[in-house]
């Protein structure tokens, strides 16, 4: 038995001292236990933010010990506070024993964030080794593709030229026909004065010599408006059939002159 126990009465003003004393110690005990405590989860904590370095591991480890601290609260809210006897030996055990049982849990927990560090390791070593070899890949493309854009440059090049060359060929064959159907359609349906007409009509028949036909009439016009874009008229001469140029007015083909009526232009229907 300890000195307080010795000495304990209840009727006596040192009891009550001796109990004050007692509670005191063991505050201060408990105190120390508390504060070893902390020191332990420090440094578990520390452990943790060392080597869990990823966002995710970390919320785990917080969720964890919100999870712990959870039920360790519950236990207690559920324990009844027993009457320990104002001993100091029995505090000191019953201290060490909450002790030892906290550092045991504590280490259990410790163990745990090292298993699942050493995974997160392993994971990242995977990681890291998928990475290099995607970048060796991303690398041999680049090289491939620089090789190959070069020889599409000198080959698209080459290409181009030969497809230009051989559309131009075609528009001018499509030209030489589209002029050639042209000429035999206004040949056929546009043809100059007949000769054998009738008398009344007989100063037509002298002047049907110098008459151009319809095609040349609206190849002149065409020359001109290309040749002199500027001035694109052309003076009307006793060569142009007067019904061929109504015609050519009437159907919006042929525009005459504002201030001129004897100039007539070939409408600019490519503009």
């Amino acid at each position: 038995m300890s000195v307080n126990q010795q000495h304990l009465d209840p009727d006596s003003t040192t009891d009550v001292e001796d109990v004050t004393d007692a509670e005191e110690e063991l505050i201060k005990k408990c105190e120390e236990m508390w504060k070893d405590m902390e020191e332990c989860q420090n440094k578990l904590s520390l452990v943790g933010t060392e080597t869990l370095t990823d966002s995710n591991a970390q919320l785990s480890l917080l969720i964890m010990q919100v999870k712990c601290l959870t039920a360790e609260l519950s236990q207690w809210q559920k324990e009844t506070p027993e009457m320990i006897p104002l001993n100091e030996e029995v505090l000191v055990t019953l201290g060490k024993e909450e002790f030892q049982k906290l550092t045991h849990d504590l280490e259990l927990a410790l163990s745990t964030i090292q298993s699942k560090n050493e995974k997160l390791k392993e994971d990242l070593e995977r990681e890291q080794k998928w990475l290099d070899e995607q970048q060796q890949i991303l690398e041999s493309l680049n090289v491939l593709h620089n090789d190959l854009k070069q020889q599409v440059v000198t080959f698209s090049e080459s290409r181009l030229f030969n497809e230009l060359k051989t559309k131009m060929r075609d528009i001018k064959e499509y030209k030489e026909k589209l002029l050639v159907t042209l000429g035999e359609f206004l040949e056929d349906h546009f043809p100059l004065p007949d000769r054998n007409v009738k008398k009344k009509k007989k100063s037509i028949q002298e002047s049907t010599a110098q008459l151009i036909t319809l095609h040349e009439m609206l190849e002149i016009l065409l020359n001109r408006l290309f040749d002199v874009p500027h001035d694109p008229y052309v003076k009307i001469s006793d060569s142009f059939w007067p019904p061929y140029i109504e015609l050519l007015l009437r159907n919006g083909i042929a525009l005459r002159h504002p201030e001129d009526p004897t100039r007539i232009r070939l409408e600019a229907f490519h503009q």
